[in-house]
């Protein structure tokens, strides 16, 4: 049943990307043993095996669909889960636990354009309130010294950004067709688009299809913690909360991310690190908190087009 009109999720969205932020738990251990297209092609095959009953219907949605959304979908299956998790697992293995997990959210910037180009949200200057201080926390969180970056971390920066451009383009695009997809729907087909795109990175990058069961547990955990769950809410959440500003709620995920990196996996954060993970946090919770109380929303989406059914 798609939610009421009006009824705004950017709370929801904070905690999906919140459960995000425990992906390194699984993907970490995973990325140091075995190699990304591995880790991606089973990670997929994992949730469409559990997402099967929803298939049927979920592609006969989509065939009810115009053109413009078929694109986008395949779109966000092929771009932003396949080859953008493929970047983004890639990045563990040359960086620390925290820097990718970081960089990649810093998607606002690319979000915040796609979302006026293609969805015609129109933000309003609130909105930089809360995007400029945020990014600039995200940018202190990542670096040790943020004014001096040393090469080594410009690789998996580099692969961090690369994955924040292609998710902040699934997020525009998924906000796109969950105007006419129910959000379980949406999830279906992004994973099961996704598949066969991890399939052939397999096969082009020569890794192994057999990970052995000692890999089991730690990819069924990412597959169904990180994955099935937090995209399910996500989409629930997006469907009734404009791109622009679900992509700022997205920064919940590093707030995470870096409390798992120091005491859980033994990173340390400098002085700065500690400025910017509570700069973090305070946009993100005024976010939520101003979109709640204030009759004056940060982005003005324009009214949805009715979809098939409504």
């Amino acid at each position: 049943m798609a939610l009421a009109r009006g009824a705004d999720r950017t709370w929801l969205v904070a905690l999906a990307t919140a459960m995000w932020g425990t992906d390194a738990l699984w993907r970490q251990p995973l990325a140091t043993t075995l190699p990304s297209a591995s880790v991606v092609f089973w990670e997929h095959v994992i949730i469409v095996l559990l997402l099967a009953p929803l298939l049927p219907r979920a592609w006969r949605a989509l065939l009810a669909c115009g053109p413009r959304e078929r694109i986008a979908m395949i779109t966000v299956g092929i771009g932003s889960s396949a080859l953008a998790t493929a970047l983004f697992t890639t990045a563990f293995k040359c960086g620390d636990p925290v820097t990718p997990l970081v960089l990649q959210k810093l998607q606002p910037i690319f979000a915040a354009v796609a979302s006026y180009a293609l969805l015609r949200e129109r933000l309003t200057g609130r909105y930089f309130l809360f995007a400029v201080p945020a990014l600039v926390g995200a940018w202190l969180l990542a670096f040790e010294d943020p004014l001096h970056i040393e090469v080594s971390q410009v690789v998996p920066a580099l692969l961090a950004l690369g994955a924040a451009a292609l998710w902040a383009a699934g997020t525009v695009l998924g906000r796109y067709v969950s105007r006419r997809i129910p959000a379980r729907d949406v999830t279906a087909l992004r994973f099961s688009i996704g598949l066969p795109a991890a399939a052939v990175v397999l096969l082009v990058s020569g890794s192994p299809v057999a990970v052995g069961w000692d890999n089991a547990f730690g990819l069924v955990l990412l597959a169904l913690i990180p994955g099935l769950l937090a995209l399910g809410l996500y989409y629930v959440g997006l469907s009734t909360t404009p791109a622009a500003r679900a992509t700022l709620a997205e920064l919940s995920f590093p707030a995470t991310a870096a409390i798992i990196g120091v005491f859980v996996l033994g990173a340390e954060l400098s002085a700065t690190q500690w400025a910017g993970f509570a700069l973090v946090v305070v946009m993100v919770a005024a976010l939520g908190w101003h979109e709640r109380v204030s009759r004056v929303k940060l982005v003005e989406a324009p009214e949805a087009e009715p979809g098939p059914g409504r």
